[in-house]
């Protein structure tokens, strides 16, 4: 008996002892299984991002103007100098030997006695001009679209209505048949007179001091003729326009083709292409805009009159191959000549050279806008 109970004693400590080792066990495992869920699982830290903080973009035309005459960015010094208005020699045998033509700003085309065409060139910045020409005589209307530009008018020769236009007009002119005339222009004697007188810039410029004029431009004297696109723009406009057919007389008819790589219309004359021979360039424009004038023949040398002053009309404004149809307001009383929009704001043009064809309403019905 005694021994049993022995027995049960002992039996009793080993199961206690076993039940002790097991739970100390399970809260050894649950302690390590904790342990190691804490490393296992990395912290994660918040490492602050640093934005670096943008470069300010540099303005390309920065310290620059755009140009009255082409809407381009130009520096302070070129936009204040006043522009020359150059008379342009515009027969067949001059048309095939002009020079200096690329470099012209503004271009105007309007007609002369006999069914030719002559042409005026403003130029902002003559500096670049090497050689110009051939010069020829004034005609009354280009002394008033020179006006328009508070621009210096040059010319060898001219009729009684531009004298009396200049006189009218107050206009600071270059004649080569003054005294000044030998300063500014001289004859290359390798092409036939009267179609060989030429310019320079240089020349220019030194006819300008000798005579005292003003060399800066007066902004208040320069009509707003347009406004400009800060960027190429296109016109909203269902009218395609790669060509224009200007025949402003049987013997004289100029086209104008639209060249998508340029974004240019090039300009033909007598069935050839319209070049500046001193570096073979042919004459190219981001705009091109008709003006219809009516005109008149006014004595029996066959001078035209153009009717500008107080009047308005009708046109057309042709860039990047389409065209819208424009108006136009002219006062010689105060210089101004503006073109408008079909809604009726300042027609506004994209940057670059402009042609403008001062074209006879008697012969509008001649224009063509498609090539045969």
């Amino acid at each position: 008996m005694k021994n049993k109970k022995k027995v049960i004693l002992i039996s009793s400590i080993c199961a206690i002892a076993v039940i002790a080792v097991a739970a100390g066990a399970a809260v050894f495992m649950s302690r390590s299984g904790k342990v190691a869920d804490e490393q296992t699982t990395p912290e994660t830290t918040q490492i602050p991002v640093v934005t670096a903080a943008p470069e300010p973009t540099k303005d390309p035309h920065e310290g620059m103007v755009r140009s009255n005459l082409t809407g381009e960015y130009v520096t302070k010094k070129v936009a204040e100098k006043r522009p020359y208005a150059v008379i342009i020699n515009n027969i067949e045998y001059a048309n095939a030997n002009q020079q200096g033509t690329s470099q012209i700003d503004v271009l105007y085309e309007a007609l002369a006695e006999g069914g030719i065409t002559r042409m005026l060139g403003v130029i902002q910045n003559v500096d670049k001009i090497k050689k110009l020409g051939s010069v020829r005589s004034a005609r009354h209307y280009f002394v008033s679209f020179a006006s328009e530009w508070d621009a210096i008018f040059c010319h060898f020769g001219q009729t009684k209505y531009a004298i009396s236009k200049i006189e009218e007009l107050g206009i600071n002119n270059l004649s080569g048949l003054s005294a000044i005339g030998p300063v500014v222009y001289a004859r290359d004697y390798s092409y036939k007179a009267p179609h060989n007188v030429f310019t320079t810039g240089k020349k220019m410029k030194k006819g300008a001091k000798k005579l005292g004029y003003r060399t800066k431009v007066k902004s208040d004297n320069v009509a707003e003729h347009f406004a400009f696109y800060e960027e190429d723009t296109d016109l909203d406009s269902i009218d395609d326009t790669t060509y224009i057919k200007l025949p402003f007389s049987n013997y004289s008819t100029c086209y104008l083709k639209y060249d998508t790589k340029s974004k240019t219309y090039k300009k033909y004359e007598y069935g050839k292409k319209h070049k500046d021979h001193k570096n073979n360039k042919q004459l190219a424009f981001k705009n091109v805009i008709v003006q219809l004038v009516k005109e008149k023949n006014i004595d029996k040398n066959g001078y035209q009159h153009l009717f500008l002053h107080k009047r308005k009309g009708e046109g057309y404004y042709l860039t990047n191959g389409k065209r819208v149809k424009i108006t136009w307001r002219k006062s010689e009383a105060d210089h101004k000549m503006t073109y408008y929009d079909e809604s009726g704001d300042v027609l506004t043009i994209n940057p670059g050279k402009t042609y403008i064809a001062a074209y006879p309403t008697s012969r509008k019905k001649l224009i063509s806008f498609k090539e045969k």
